[in-house]
Formats: C-alpha cells, structure tokens, sequence
C-alpha cells in the first residue's frame, strides 16, 4: 500500500496522553495500529499538554511531542491547565517545523482545527502533499453552552497569537482540506451547508468486537466493591458537563429507591474538576456513596476496560451532545444494553427499540424517564437480552475497525487525487 514519495501517514491530533485518554485518541490509536498492520508507517505528533515525555510508544505506535504555549496574556496557571485538558487553542512552532522536516510522508492527517490545524494545513500545501481532517468533537454541531464554556478560560484576555492564526491560514483549514471526514451524520449534513466544496465524507466510529467480546465480569466488581447480585449501571466518558452525569445521578437517585440493590459506576477523566465535585457533593448529600463509585479514566489497554462493560448489566449515555459515542460501540460489542441521549451523531448510531433506547436530556422530566428506563432494563431481562444481541450484531456487521479502516484507504485515495489535481479551477467534487 506504499505510495511514491512516501509510506508515511502523519496524524496531528491536539494532545495525546494516557492520563487523560478519550474517543478521540481511541480512534487515532486504533487507526494506526491498523495502518501499520497494512504496511503503512503511521506516526502522532502531537503536543506535550498534559505529558511528560516526549517521545514513547503505545501499543507499537510512535508518539512524538512538541513545547508548545497558549497565545493570550494574562493566562493563570489553572485557565492553562483547563486549556490543557478541553479545547485549548495553541500554538507550537516546534511540532510546525517537525511537520516541515519529517520525511517520506505520504499524507497528512489532522485530528485538530484552529492554530494546530492551521500548522498541519500549512506544511502540507507547502510539501505539496495531501491534507485530510476529522471531525472528532463535533465544529458545526456544537450547542452554545458548550462553545461558552470551552471559551471561558480566554475571555478577556489579549491574544497575541492571531498572526500565527493568519499565517497558517487557521480559518482555511476545513475550506482547504483536501478532504473533511464527519464521524456524525447531524456534523455531516451541517458542513455540507456550511463549507463552499463538498469534500465531505460520513466515517463513523469504529471498534474491536474481538477484543470486546470477551471479559471478567466478576473480577471487575470485585476490584471495585460491587457486589456479584447488585444491578450495575454503567457510564464510561470524560467527567464533564457535557457528558450530563449529573442527570445519570439524579435517575440513579430515583431509581434506588424502588429498586435498592442497584449500583452505579461513572468511570472517565476528569476534565472539569468543579464538575467532579458536584457529582460527588450529589452522591454524599443523597447518601448514596455506597451505592456508587466514581472512577480515573480505565487506560485503553487496560483489561479494566473491557472487563468494566462485562461487569454491567446496562450502559447509559446522557450527554448533552455527542458527535459520536464509542463507548456505545464498546458497550454493544459486549452485548450489553444501552440507554443514550437522542443528540448529535448518537441519533443516527442507534435505532430506538431495536438497538437502545433513547432519553431527551433537556426536557425537566429527563431524570424521571432516565429512571423509568433504568427500571425497565432492571425488571424485564428479555428486553435487556434482546437489545444487548442486537447492539452486538450491529457492531459486529458495521463498525468493526477492520471495516472502518479499509474505507479510510479509500477516502485517503480520493483526498490524493483531489491534492493532485490541485492548483486547476476549484470546481465542487463529485465524490460520493
């Protein structure tokens, strides 16, 4: 699968740590492993945000970190810390003139926008090769309230960084791109009105249905305390607002009253410690800390993760938006049931009834159904069957990463036939 110039493929997502893994470095990590096994030579160079080395492998791929600095004045070391962990806009000079240099590259793959997307957009157009982009965390399908608060550590403060966002041509990077991939259907139908081209492609998610097919149940709950007869409830992603555990909470609270032998784990990085906290007050104040366990973030190759979605008996989703949702992924692969969110791309990933059931998280009664269906899922263990094995189905048939991976190839060809005949009329394209 080499191509001439290079076998190269250069991912660029914002940051790349253990400590604070999510779905994004899920994806990109397991893209990789995959490219590597089909001859090609994937490398993430990232920045050094939250890490402390700057070179290491995880599981055979090469990660390679950059210094790097937020361009606004007066930044106190918590708003960088904060920027570190969600939605920093940064600027590294350094990984810009690695990008430059790093030979036999055959595409560049950005997993970022802004100044670091803007720095991946630059190098390519000036070697000359291909530039694609993801859509990871949602850019036209993101709800005010979220933008705000990702916003907050910067408010009224001077940036000094906007001639760097210019020379990159921050603002050109999705116009520019040779080919833009949404893994939601909502961020795909949003771009193609948005954007002036149609280098548009849907790329959802992928999973290992292997590897998730298989866990120890028990070990899991005996490493955490959970009895081996309690109904668990689970939810693994970022403890962040827009994650909405809270309202997993509140039913969780409603639900144990009728139901008392159920138990609830939320497992995920902290993004938004004040966040974490509130979950924590909430579960002191409704005496329900012996019921539930709050839990660091279960590292992608820890068989914690894999043995968590075993241990459960349902998975639950609430978030607020969610371009995506792996963990869905992850949950069916193990046959679990799950309740999600009827938002972003989660609308189309699950087919209520069939493979999930959904919850409208913004309406007030959102935490009394959320409880309902809890319920149900604790009483009827035909419904928790049924929906569990076609989850399951649904992965196995769609989503695994081999599938996924194999119609990558296929949208890089196209972004390389697009990045050759660049520098013609800039027509619409007519890919599919």
């Amino acid at each position: 699968m080499g191509r001439k110039g290079g076998n190269k493929i250069v991912h660029v997502p914002r940051r790349f740590v253990r400590s604070e893994w999510g779905g994004t470095e899920t994806v990109i990590l397991e893209i990789s492993r995959r490219q590597k096994a089909r001859g090609l030579e994937p490398v993430i160079m990232t920045s050094m945000a939250l890490a402390d080395r700057r070179e290491e492998e995880i599981q055979g791929v090469p990660i390679r970190r950059f210094s790097y600095s937020y361009p606004f004045l007066g930044l106190s070391r918590e708003e960088k810390a904060a920027m570190d962990k969600k939605g920093g806009n940064l600027l590294s000079l350094s990984l810009f003139l690695a990008l430059l240099r790093e030979p036999n590259v055959r595409l560049f793959h950005a997993h970022a926008l802004k100044r670091l997307g803007g720095e991946t957009r630059t190098a390519a157009r000036l070697r000359s090769k291909p530039f694609v982009v993801s859509l990871h965390g949602g850019v036209f399908d993101v709800p005010a309230a979220e933008r705000e608060a990702m916003e907050q550590p910067i408010r009224g403060k001077f940036e000094w960084g906007r001639a760097f966002g210019a020379l990159f041509g921050s603002r050109r990077v999705l116009e520019d791109a040779d080919l833009v991939i949404c893994v939601g259907q909502s961020e795909l139908e949003k771009a193609s009105r948005e954007l002036s081209h149609d280098r548009l492609a849907y790329l959802p998610n992928g999973v290992d249905t292997k590897r998730f097919a298989r866990g120890e149940g028990s070990a899991f709950r005996k490493k955490h305390g959970v009895p081996e007869d309690a109904f668990l409830v689970l939810n693994i992603s970022r403890i962040d607002a827009q994650k909405n555990q809270l309202l997993l909470l509140r039913a969780f609270a409603e639900a144990v009253k009728e139901e008392p032998d159920l138990f609830l784990i939320l497992a995920g990085p902290e993004t938004q410690p004040d966040y974490a906290a509130a979950l924590r007050r909430f579960l002191a104040e409704q005496g329900l800390e012996s019921r539930a366990r709050i839990l660091p973030g279960l590292p992608n190759d820890s068989p914690d993760l894999v043995n968590a979605y075993h241990a459960c008996d349902a998975f639950v989703l609430p978030s607020i938006h969610e371009p995506f949702g792996i963990v869905v992924l992850e949950a069916w692969s193990a046959g679990r049931p799950v309740i999600a969110s009827k938002v972003g791309g989660l609308k189309s990933l699950i087919a209520e009834n069939e493979t999930g059931w959904f919850i409208d998280p913004t309406i007030p009664e959102a935490a009394g159904e959320l409880a309902k269906l809890i319920l149900r899922l604790r009483r009827e263990p035909h419904a928790r069957n049924r929906l569990g094995e076609a989850g399951r189905l649904e992965a196995l048939g769609r989503y695994d990463w081999d599938r996924i991976v194999d119609r990558l190839e296929a949208l890089y060809q196209q972004a390389e036939r697009h990045a050759a005949a660049r520098g013609g009329n800039s027509k619409k394209s007519s890919e599919p």
